[in-house]
């Protein structure tokens, strides 16, 4: 059966702090976050962009949470005040965010895969089996 795999990789700033936290991260604090999305599917779709069949996913709708705010995405925004509250801005529920907010936007079958990171060497993952 085949299968294809896209990667797309992608950024954007933003600002957050971690409620409750016992340090310097409770405090407002911006980072250029680095967002990684791997797709995989057994078939190719068409996207809103192009009515053939010939992708995984269009790469323009997997990167959605770099454009800015005002136009639907997290660059330039508190996220604290733009993610639901059951989202904790941590790395790893900001990755759980972004997964649960591109599924909707592919088709059923198509399986991601999120990493999130705030600094140059540390990620978060999230993959919802």
């Amino acid at each position: 059966m085949p299968k294809w795999k896209i990667v797309t990789e992608f950024t954007f700033d933003s600002a957050h702090y971690i409620k409750d936290y016992n340090g310097p991260c409770s405090r407002m604090h911006g980072h250029t976050y680095t967002v990684r999305i791997e797709a995989i599917s057994t078939k190719l779709h068409s996207s809103e962009y192009c009515p053939h069949p010939v992708m995984v996913a269009d790469f323009r709708s997997l990167r959605w949470a770099k454009k800015d705010v005002t136009k639907g995405g997290l660059d330039h925004c508190i996220l604290n005040e733009v993610m639901p509250p059951e989202y904790e801005t941590t790395s790893e529920m900001i990755a759980k965010y972004i997964y649960d907010e591109t599924k909707k936007k592919l088709p059923e079958d198509v399986k991601i895969k999120v990493a999130v990171s705030e600094t140059a060497n540390s990620w978060a993952e999230y993959e919802d089996d």
